[in-house]
């Protein structure tokens, strides 16, 4: 088994995330007022790899476990209702 470094970006908004082909390991997430909704896709238009709901002005952690969630394309993150900031921890 190979072991690889786990990096992170902070993001603020929907679009390609920018990591190219990777692994989801965990996310943050920091929710407004409302509900919160988020959505990634596997590339633009691809198929959804992870939506999740949120419980309103709160932040989450997210732990994904095993290997994580393979993108093959860069990841995308198609709906982010009620998210403001996010997180996200990759390989």
């Amino acid at each position: 088994m190979s072991i690889s470094d786990i990096k992170a970006k902070r993001l603020t908004s929907t679009g390609a995330m920018g990591l190219g082909r990777a692994r989801i390991r965990q996310l943050q997430v920091t929710v407004g007022a409302g509900a919160g909704r988020f959505t990634v896709t596997d590339g633009s238009g691809g198929s959804t790899i992870l939506d999740l709901d949120f419980a309103a002005s709160d932040t989450h952690s997210v732990n994904i476990p095993s290997n994580g969630i393979l993108s093959v394309n860069d990841p995308v993150v198609s709906l982010a209702t009620n998210v403001t900031a996010f997180t996200v921890f990759y390989s």
